[in-house]
């Protein structure tokens, strides 16, 4: 990814803060979605064809992991090992996302729909951090 084109999606040129914006981008909505899926994790999980205790308890990681995300965003210089370990977990997560779709859940059409749109969204997240943080390591 370009410097230019990296820049202007982080709306910096300094790439510390962009490492953190983008961190702060994914702990937002990762928060978002963990904190959906323990509030809702029942009605969510029929809309999704999901069951509700996996919901829940990936509901649990997934607002932790923000937790963690947000609080190494407010770092003033984010160290890059972790940067780097936020970067492999939302891989992970992104590839599980399919494996667990095509090799053993039973999704309605909505979860169908959803996990690969979730997926993709978290293997954004991955790109642009891994991205900025090459800016940074330059």
């Amino acid at each position: 990814m370009s410097r230019t084109l990296l820049a202007g999606l982080a709306r910096t040129t300094r790439p510390h803060s962009a490492v953190r914006r983008f961190l702060a981008l994914d702990a937002v909505v990762t928060g978002a979605n963990g904190i959906a899926y323990l509030a809702a994790s029942g009605p969510l999980g029929e809309l999704l064809g999901v069951d509700a205790g996996l919901l829940l308890e990936l509901g649990l990681f997934l607002t932790a992991f923000a937790a963690g995300v947000a609080w190494l965003a407010s770092r003033p210089q984010p160290p890059a090992p972790a940067v780097k370990l936020v970067v492999d977990a939302n891989v992970i997560w992104a590839v599980l996302s399919v494996v667990a779709l095509v090799a053993w859940l039973e999704p309605t059409t909505a979860g169908l729909l959803w996990t690969p749109v979730q997926a993709a969204t978290v293997a954004g997240f991955a790109g642009l951090q891994w991205a900025a943080l090459r800016a940074v390591t330059r």
